[in-house]
């Protein structure tokens, strides 16, 4: 059985799939997908125990240490890749170029110049290539969305999310060439500010390690960059983690001509000259599933996408003038 109004040719019911990776987000989006009863799920790859594990709670037939054999597997439709950052964007080149359609959690790829190659392969093969960026579909970047205009005209904004860690596990997050440059990894925060404001035109960015086994394994991080955009906004954007950090924050804070919108993780208010209104953007849990049900209604319906190529591009443009920033200690012009 074939979809009618799909964007894409021949898209099966059911449709097969793998998932790359054996963490916690592969494991939640096999349980999201096993939930769906137009999914086959085929096959899992990652870490042998962990994949297994996967594979025996949610009846997936075929395990592979490796993800190059799983991709390579004819019967397969989609692969979603959940593994570590550093090999995203060489698993959806060769998903991709083996005509599968593809989910990735970002960032799609450390460079921009791969990023760049791998949606134009997606284009001319007439297949899906989907980053997942959920923090558009939480509540907080609704509500901001929703508010906006009535601010006035947007001066100066800061994201800045602080996560302590104690002790810090011995995981691929905390190693940096698994993990990325820090606003490369956390691609999605310079992402959410783009999305509003458009293009960025500077970028002045300081990183700062700590830990007694750097280059390879950090203990903490910080990363400050500050963002010029066409339109005149400022904004500062800051991603921290790891054990020299004590209280954990989430803030968004929007600062306009006529008034201002302020969030610390989930509240917030909306303050302005005739006073201020609260703001509760709910709870974070679903957002998984969200995403899933958006991508798979784009395949089968040809809904739209709520992300789209040139935001994510742009926003690993920024990253990518960020991390030069940081080991020049100058600022980089887009």
């Amino acid at each position: 059985m074939t979809s009618s109004s799909s964007i894409y040719q021949n898209i099966p019911q059911p449709l097969r799939v793998g998932i790359v990776g054996s963490g916690f987000v592969a494991r939640l989006r096999a349980e999201i997908l096993s939930q769906d009863s137009r999914i086959a799920l085929t096959a899992i790859a990652g870490t042998p125990e962990k994949a297994g594990a996967i594979a025996q709670d949610l009846a997936i037939p075929h395990i592979y240490q490796y993800w190059s054999e799983l991709v390579m597997r004819p019967d397969l439709d989609l692969v979603v890749i959940c593994n570590v950052n550093r090999d995203h964007g060489t698993v959806v080149g060769q998903a991709l170029r083996s005509g599968k359609h593809v989910i990735v959690e970002y960032p799609l790829s450390f460079h921009l110049a791969e990023a760049e190659e791998l949606v134009n392969l997606a284009k001319q093969q007439n297949l899906l290539l989907h980053v997942e960026h959920i923090e558009l579909l939480g509540g907080v970047h609704q509500l901001v969305v929703e508010h906006l205009a009535k601010i006035g005209n947007p001066f100066y904004a800061r994201y800045s999310t602080k996560s302590p860690q104690h002790h810090v596990p011995d995981k691929w997050t905390y190693k940096p060439d698994l993990f990325g440059f820090p606003l490369t990894a956390a691609v999605s925060r310079l992402n959410r500010v783009i999305v509003l404001f458009g293009k960025v035109k500077a970028v002045t960015c300081q990183l700062r390690y700590s830990g007694d086994r750097l280059p390879h394994h950090f203990t903490s991080c910080i990363c400050n960059a500050q963002l010029q955009f066409e339109n005149g906004v400022l904004a500062d954007v800051s991603y921290s983690k790891g054990e020299n950090f004590w209280q954990p924050e989430r803030i968004m804070e929007l600062q306009g001509s006529e008034g201002a919108i302020i969030f610390s993780g989930d509240k917030g208010k909306l303050i302005s000259a005739a006073g201020e209104m609260e703001l509760d953007a709910g709870s974070t849990r679903g957002l998984f599933k969200k995403d899933t049900e958006n991508v798979l209604s784009h395949l089968f319906d040809g809904t739209p996408l709520y992300t789209n190529h040139d935001s994510i591009l742009h926003a690993l443009a920024v990253a990518n003038a960020a991390e030069k920033s940081a080991l020049s200690n100058q600022t980089v012009m887009l």
